[in-house]
């Protein structure tokens, strides 16, 4: 990719990341100001517990994303541990990110094969492996990983540049 193509997708990335299901490209009061297992509820504007019933799976799953992204992996495995639909696509694949994050990359991998046997053109989970193959020095399974976020339309989507850029050796968003 073109070095000023590159810049221009990257300063775009902080509007788009989480609308296109990607990573908190800065941290929030969850990673700054929530402690352990919390997560900020936005309803309350304070930290919470994230066992609270209160919070739904969407709030914990966003809530342990960041924490992972930003360096608090077991937070964000404790914070999984109290979803609801811990078998959803959705929930293996932030699974798989907190877990590669915290140091286990083939328990990872069997994660995010887990997401995607539920949900094939899961793309967030085609990245998030993607990330971790072009991490561990696997390019070609990367690429692979990359061709199939763009048969599956995420062309131009955080996933797809995020990891475009892994395989580019560059990190995006975390």
């Amino acid at each position: 990719m073109r070095p000023l193509a590159l810049a221009a997708i990257l300063t775009a990335l902080p509007a788009l990341a989480l609308a296109a299901g990607g990573e908190p490209s800065t941290p929030t009061q969850t990673s700054e100001s929530c402690t352990g297992a919390q997560v900020f509820d936005a309803k309350t504007k304070t930290c919470v517990d994230a066992r609270d019933s209160r919070l739904d799976d969407d709030t914990r799953l966003d809530g342990a994303r960041e924490l992972a992204a930003f360096g608090r992996a077991d937070d964000a495995l404790t914070v999984l541990a109290t979803l609801d639909r811990p078998e959803a696509a959705d929930a293996l694949t932030v699974r798989g990110f907190a877990t590669r994050k915290s140091g286990d990359f083939a328990g990872a991998m069997v994660l995010y094969e887990a997401a995607l046997a539920l949900d094939p053109g899961h793309v967030l989970a085609r990245s998030y492996m993607g990330q971790g193959l072009a991490e561990a020095g696997r390019m070609d399974e990367a690429r692979l990983q990359l061709a199939h976020l763009r048969a599956h339309g995420a062309r131009g989507t955080w996933p797809e540049i995020a990891l475009a850029a892994a395989i580019a050796g560059d990190t995006v968003g975390y």
